[in-house]
């Protein structure tokens, strides 16, 4: 039987407790060890979803105009100008679109 485990994050350097019921949830997936503390696991997840409330709040944006449909909006990249750049919903259509096949 598994007893629960301290680990430290990685991101924050806190310890927390990894539980004998989580350990057998993650065992059961097939997942890893956690790395994060379920506080920065969330921050980590907020960043990579592009959610500008919990996410990096210094990250530059730069202002673009969709080469589909005009809308302005912006990015989380400079453009080069050699490539198309699309707005937030265009991208996510594409994404779907291309998601289907």
């Amino acid at each position: 039987m598994a007893q629960d485990k301290t680990i430290q994050c990685k991101d924050c350097g806190k310890d927390f407790v990894w539980t004998a019921d989580e350990q057998a949830f993650y065992q059961e997936k097939g997942f890893s060890a956690p790395l994060r503390c379920k506080d920065c696991r969330l921050k980590a997840r907020a960043k990579f979803n592009g959610d500008q409330n919990r996410g990096d709040q210094n990250r530059q944006s730069f202002p673009i105009t969709c080469s589909n449909c005009g809308k302005q909006d912006t990015v989380p990249f400079e453009p080069r100008g050699d490539r198309p750049v699309l707005c937030r919903d265009c991208f996510r259509k594409q994404r779907e679109n291309q998601s289907e096949r």
